[in-house]
């Protein structure tokens, strides 16, 4: 027995296939009895009335008895939408049933007649009086509205809005709620004599009774049949708070006269309010809530909720504090609490399906007693020889256990995927034929095999498009130990373009036997004859790729035998395939090399083809034991043709934003022109149209026109997608055979190349390979370990967009070839392990890193760096005393400042002093004279190196001597140039140098 499980003192179910829903269930003593027994009475939308006095069932003549409990069934022509128990009948103190339906409100007295035989009462329904209403109704509340004493009036909510009061037998008047647009909850206030709903603005809004009385008739405004009537105000609102959330149900318990509560129970979140607005708590919900009901609490100024989710629970709330859940037998869509004769305070719930069910909270009470044991004594020498193996166990569990928990060995499913090696038929194919070719298909079938309890498992197949499959989710029997299923379907080609990719996804789900979701992935190919057949070959074509391999030739007939089958003779050097809606594609191997040319009208439809070749070659010599085979690339990157399909690719997007921005134009206008029609048609005075019907017309015509063109250049957005996925796959398997790339590598370069699978409104593939393609030149690929460096110091760029053009793209993956043609190569690692220097950090802000050179010749590096990098590395004194703190404080890399300082002395005098003459800045017109700007200069410098420690004179004069010649030139240039004030601090630095050595 469980105890949080709602413990079922009595159930029933009502018909078979109706439905029910919140406003179908209500109790109360309906048939007068006076004992204050409650009854149940259920409405459905298939229209039928049902009563119930539930009691328990027992054993003997009480099960007999169990029709008894249903008291009255009736069948009414129309769906019950809400049922009420009140006094609705003038002149009378007893209880009325009051139904609503879509177009009458009726009110019933039910009876009961004592029978005379054993078969028990007979009860009857009576019409009291009934309204039939003009517009589809909603929902209804009653109350003694107006403060009325000893009856209750109706207010029913149509489907357009408008509020109808029904005092008794007869109609007082009707409102139109303001701003309407669909109908919420309602519910009326005693206390404060207001009526309150969740519009559609989902906003919780507050009428007052006695504001709807004296507000303009709704029948004035819209009803032109019915008679007017003069004055009134417009509706407002009392107050409204802002929910931001669709409500499910609004209820008002009365808990005390002094204030009144108001309880919403929305989507995600249950909210309680004071009378006049103010919040009292509000509680965010971790499920989906079904139904709720609030009562009163035995602690003062708290209230208790009953709330049902769609996880079959009910929950019990005070206030936001969970005090109780309750496991039922169905979702509930109602709960009501009820007091019968034999139990008080029974929860009675309804779900969708016509599970009615009483029910309570905890256990029944246990009056077993455990029999007394026979005393014995304890051995405690064997109580303690069993501590001591117990710990023993404990100790040696505790120090082999793992950090983290062992994967299971074994897997609990496997998939076994199976291709068919012959096309259907009849083809199962959705486009029959393409340009006259027929489209074949073929079967798979997926094999699941489970080594465990495998319950509401489900198995999902994906394709790249154009390929589809006839069917793509299966959901699989449970399955035991060892049990296994078969799933067949069918793969063909959906489009009228060549795929990128010719394998498919298969993911398993399933939970496992404690109940953890796992998901369990294959993937599978596809036969390369299911987007193309055999042809006859093409002498010329337009591209051509050259592939090498070091093995003597092979004979294509071995290698590509499926098209073969027809072709009678064929000497097996060429081979031409035609793809269902592409173009033509043909293999020539040479008779005398191990040289394969691929050629074909379209550079991205050999994709596929020198796929297939380049692996059906390694699976060829594979099975010979050929373990030493390679491929290779020599002749020059198709970098053009490459090029020409990313410009075919942004020109789509451009235009895509195009179709947009010009959408968003004519629906502005088209709102602009109805607006302005509207006007014209409810302006009392009729005036001329001046041809805005005419305007309004052609704008939807234009706005048309712009949908069919925007989804048309879609289409083709997504056609060139693949066809650039094409491009680029091919491109990256011509690099990794150019370059001998590794599998890793190779897959690195992919993911640059390729980042997004498909194109996204804010995110396409452009920028994404820029992004990716710039971090791989500032990394991995970078000119040098101090660029490197300053990269990773680097803050992250701007957010990533649309570009203007693709000639920054272009250049960076120009760059990119060149580098990997020259030695780069593509690591992950290399990222971290670089170090970033000292005055790299302090120098490197935001921004502060230069760009990638965008020239096609500056991958080798330009004799300024080296020169800039020696004397960001060596300790020079400068002007200013704060900076030679600094520099000072900054600490020296060892391992780099002498490499750059031979390197500088091997170069010849005569270049460096080009290079230094093309970085001096040259002022020829300068105010002062040479010989004292010179002589200032010294000074200054002289004074300085006076006051540095004897350690670092001893380091530059150890530097002076590894110089050598180069100091007699410096010396030289600066008696015969002018140096300038306003020089960077690198050049002044590097000609005060020898000076201060002489000094």
């Amino acid at each position: 027995m469980s105890l949080f499980k709602a413990r079922d003192w009595w159930s029933a179910t009502l018909g078979d296939g109706e439905e029910f829903d919140q406003g179908c269930l209500c109790v109360g003593d309906v048939d007068n009895s006076g004992a204050g027994h409650d009854k149940v009475v259920v409405g459905s939308y298939m229209g039928i009335l049902r009563i119930f006095s539930p009691h328990s069932s027992t054993t003997g003549a009480g099960a007999q008895s169990q029709a008894d409990q249903q008291l009255l069934e009736v069948q009414l022509q129309h769906p019950i939408i809400q049922v009420e128990v009140g006094k609705f009948v003038s002149c009378s103190d007893q209880l009325h049933l009051a139904v609503l339906q879509p177009r009458k409100l009726s009110v019933y007295s039910v009876s009961g007649t004592a029978g005379n035989v054993e078969h028990g009462a007979q009860y009857q329904l009576k019409l009291v009086y009934e309204h039939n209403l003009q517009r589809t109704a909603c929902n209804m509340t009653s109350g003694p509205f107006g403060g009325a004493t000893g009856h209750h009036s109706v207010c029913i909510q149509s489907m357009d809005g408008m509020l109808m009061f029904f005092e008794q037998e007869s109609y007082s008047f009707g409102r139109f709620l303001p701003g309407f647009l669909l109908p919420g909850p309602l519910a009326y206030c005693p206390r404060t004599d207001n009526f309150l709903t969740v519009s559609s603005t989902r906003q919780l809004e507050s009428y007052r009774y006695e504001t709807l009385a004296v507000a303009t008739d709704a029948e004035s405004r819209q009803d032109a049949e019915l008679p007017l009537k003069t004055g009134g105000k417009r509706l407002t609102p009392d107050w409204t708070v802002v929910l931001g959330e669709a409500a499910l149900d609004l209820c008002i318990p009365s808990l005390s006269h002094a204030s009144s509560s108001i309880c919403v129970l929305g989507e995600r979140n249950l909210y309680c309010f004071r009378d006049n607005g103010q919040i009292r708590f509000m509680k965010k919900l971790e499920y989906n809530p079904s139904c709720f009901l609030p009562y009163a609490s035995v602690a003062e100024g708290t209230i208790n909720l009953l709330l049902g989710n769609h996880n079959n629970m009910m929950l019990v709330f005070q206030d936001t504090t969970l005090k109780w859940a309750a496991q039922l037998a169905s979702v509930p869509v109602a709960v009501r609490v009820a007091n019968f004769s034999e139990l008080k305070g029974v929860l009675v719930t309804l779900s969708s399906e016509g599970h009615l069910q009483c029910s309570y909270l905890g256990t029944d009470p246990s009056f077993f007693s455990t029999p007394k044991v026979d005393a014995r004594e304890v051995d405690y020498e064997q109580l303690d020889a069993e501590m001591k193996t117990l710990q023993r166990v404990i100790r040696e569990a505790t120090r082999s256990q793992d950090i983290l928990p062992k994967a299971d060995t074994e897997e609990a499913v496997t998939v076994t995927t199976t291709v068919s090696s012959s096309m259907d038929t009849p083809s199962q194919a959705l486009i029959q034929d393409i340009d006259d070719l027929p489209v074949p298909s073929v079967t798979v079938k997926v094999k699941v095999k489970s080594s465990c309890v495998m319950q509401g498992s489900k198995l999902t197949i994906s394709v790249r498009p154009p390929l589809a499959v006839s069917q793509d989710q299966f959901t699989l029997e449970p399955m035991g130990v060892g049990s296994s299923t078969v799933v067949a379907f069918s793969a063909f080609l959906n489009g009228h373009y060549p795929p990128a990719d010719l394998s498919g996804d298969i993911a398993v789900s399933y939970s496992s036997p404690t109940g953890v979701p796992r998901v369990h992935q294959s993937r599978f190919d596809l036969p390369l004859a299911l987007v193309c057949m055999s042809s006859s070959p093409a002498k010329s074509a337009t591209h051509k790729i050259t592939v090498d391999t070091n093995k003597p030739p092979v004979n294509l007939t071995a290698v590509f035998p499926e098209f073969y089958e027809k072709a009678e003779e064929s000497d097996g050097n060429s081979l031409a395939v035609q793809f269902l809606s592409g173009a033509r594609v043909t293999v020539l191997a040479s008779k005398t090399s191990q040289r394969y040319r691929v050629q074909s009208e379209s550079f991205e439809d050999m994709w596929l083809v020198i796929k297939e070749l380049v692996q059906r070659f390694e699976h060829h010599f594979a099975q010979q034991g050929v373990k030493d085979l390679r491929h290779s690339f020599t002749g020059p990157l198709p970098l053009p043709e490459y090029f020409q399909t990313v410009d075919n690719h942004f020109q789509l997007r451009v235009s895509a934003h195009q179709y947009q921005d010009l959408l968003a134009e004519r629906a502005v206008q088209f709102r602009a022109i109805q607006r302005r029609l509207l006007t014209r048609f409810k302006d009392k005075t009729p005036a001329p149209l001046q041809n805005l019907d005419s305007l309004l017309d052609a704008t939807y015509h234009q706005l048309m026109a712009l949908a069919d063109a925007a989804e048309e250049n879609r289409l083709l957005l997504e056609q060139a997608f693949v066809r650039l996925r094409s491009s680029t796959h091919l491109l990256v398997l011509l690099l990794s055979l150019w370059q001998g790339l590794t599998p890793d590598q190779t897959n690195i370069l992919e993911a640059t190349l390729l980042p997004l699978l498909q194109d996204t409104p804010t995110l396409g593939w452009e920028e994404s390979c820029d992004a990716a393609v710039s971090h791989l030149l500032r990394s991995c690929l970078s000119r040098s370990p101090k660029d490197q460096a300053a990269s990773l110091a680097q803050s992250a760029g701007p957010a990533l967009g649309l570009p203007a053009d693709t000639g920054r793209l272009k250049k960076h993956i120009t760059l990119l070839c060149d580098r990997l043609g020259k030695g780069g190569r593509l690591s992950l690692a290399s990222e971290t392990n670089a170090p970033v220097p000292a005055q790299v950090q302090t120098l490197v802000r935001p921004g502060g890193v230069e760009p990638i050179a965008e020239a096609a010749g500056d991958a080798e590096d330009p004799p300024l760096a080296q020169d800039a990098a020696k004397f960001i590395k060596k300790k020079q004194p400068s002007k200013k005393a704060k900076k030679d703190k600094e520099r000072k404080e900054a600490p020296r890399e060892p391992s780099e400042g002498p490499l750059m300082e031979e390197d500088a002395a091997e170069e010849p005098a005569k270049e460096r002093k080009e290079k230094r003459e093309k970085r001096e800045p040259k002022k020829e017109a300068s105010k002062e004279p040479k010989g004292e700007e010179v002589k200032k200069e010294s000074k200054k410098e002289s004074s300085k190196d006076k006051k540095e420690p004897p350690r670092e004179e001893k380091e530059r004069k150890k530097e002076r001597e590894k110089e050598g010649g180069e100091k007699k030139e410096r010396e030289k240039e600066g008696g015969e140039k002018k140096v300038a004030r306003k020089s960077s601090v690198k050049v002044k630095e590097k000609k005060k140098e020898p000076e201060a050595g002489e000094g």
